[in-house]
């Protein structure tokens, strides 16, 4: 019988799993780099830790289950929650702000399409202690670090809650929770019958659908004639001006809702040509979440970006280690693998473990496109030499151990 894998999930050959560790490696050194600290959470989580966040509703696109103690368990279909689970349970008496990432698998039932699986893989950053421009600005430009580094060709908007949310001051929160899902999902027809149902003065009317259709790179002017100079606007300002310190490339849509109530001023998303509808590679912004947890109000910044849609599109190319096998006879096999061991502590190397007669194991290395072979023969041995052989060349050399690991070190 022939057991197939789950669908919506894959398997990694060695090249790409090398492929994909290359580009995870850079990601992890440059987020080090900012001072940011990985952590790991479980795989799964007790259900009500993301029911909490997203509503009942998420359990239809959850790999839930009741485990043997007849406790409601489910995969993680995502991170942020769990991270700010771990802060609650055991990072609150730390020092402000809190840099934390982290790089994990997580699991969604849903109808696998282009670019999207049951299994995914997150790459992700959370800010926590700090509401300031500083921190939104940091946040944003890392994430557009992250991604210029590992060659991903993308374009950021930035959008800001905070201001939309001033021209809904005095409708009920479930009200304007549905205005930011409309918002977010575009749907501005169902956007103006919402607002005619519940009767909204013209004039705002005419102020949130002029301001959700701003987009471009200096339109804070314009802004400011519709809301004011509010201080949720200043403050955005301030990101702005940081994120032109930082050089980062972006321009302004406040069409942009995220869809979440917990999100409360900056947010941001990014884009890639190449992957078809699924073109969000990144996405984040500033958010209270860890009050719903049981902890206090404490605000947190962060983006999480889709690892496996930018494997898609990233033009990175991982320069292979060099292939290198070490052929040997019976009456030197046990040298070789003296040899071997010593090598290994400076490359790859591979030995015979089929005994193979000296014609077949240099096959071997050609069938495995080995760039070098190294012959442990009688005669090499005897003058305290081996012979490395280039096979894209040819070419033979007579090297000592230590002039061999010096031309590959």
């Amino acid at each position: 019988m022939t057991v197939n894998r789950p669908r919506g999930t894959r398997d990694f050959l060695p090249e790409d799993t090398a492929r994909r560790k290359y580009v995870e490696n850079i990601m992890r050194n440059i987020t080090c780099n900012w001072g940011y600290s990985e952590i790991i959470t479980p795989t799964f989580e007790y259900l009500d830790l993301f029911t909490l966040k997203s509503g009942e509703g998420i359990e239809r696109e959850l790999y839930n289950f009741m485990d043997k103690g007849g406790r409601a368990m489910t995969l993680r279909p995502e991170l942020t929650a769990p991270v700010m689970r771990l802060y609650v349970n055991e990072l609150q008496s730390f020092p402000k702000p809190l840099n934390l990432f982290y790089f994990e698998n997580c699991f969604r039932y849903e109808r696998p399409q282009k670019s999207r699986f049951r299994e995914f893989w997150q790459f992700g950053v959370e800010l926590i202690g700090s509401e300031k421009p500083d921190a939104d600005a940091e946040v944003i430009a890392l994430a557009y670090a992250l991604l210029k580094a590992v060659g991903v060709s993308c374009y950021m908007k930035i959008g800001n809650l905070a201001v939309i949310r001033t021209l809904l001051r005095g409708l009920q929160p479930e009200i304007v929770s549905k205005v930011m899902r409309l918002i977010d999902k575009k749907e501005y027809v169902g956007l103006e019958v919402l607002i005619e149902e519940i009767g909204v003065e013209d004039q705002l009317k005419f102020n949130l659908f002029k301001l959700i259709k701003l987009e471009g790179r200096y339109i804070t002017p314009q802004v400011k004639e519709i809301v004011g100079n509010i201080p949720e606007l200043v403050a955005f300002e301030k990101t702005l001006k940081l994120l032109d310190t930082y050089g980062v490339d972006y321009f302004l849509d406040f069409g942009i809702a995220r869809g979440l109530d917990y999100y409360t001023g900056m947010v941001f998303e990014v884009y890639a040509d190449g992957l078809g509808a699924q073109k969000q590679i990144c996405g984040g912004g500033s958010y209270q979440l860890i009050q719903l947890f049981g902890g206090g109000d404490v605000p947190s910044t962060g983006f999480g970006i889709g690892f496996d849609r930018i494997m898609e599109i990233c033009t990175l190319v991982n320069p292979a280690p060099k292939k290198v096998v070490l052929i040997s006879k019976p009456e030197t096999h046990l040298e070789a693998i003296k040899l071997a061991t010593e090598l290994r502590k400076y490359l790859p190397v591979r030995i015979d473990l089929m005994e193979r007669n000296f014609k077949t194991q240099l096959s071997f290395a050609n069938t495995i496109n080995a760039d070098y072979v190294i012959i442990v023969g009688e005669n090499e041995l005897g003058v305290g030499k081996l012979t490395l052989k280039d096979m894209i060349s040819g070419e033979q050399e007579l090297l000592t151990l230590g002039e061999i690991i010096e031309k590959f070190s």
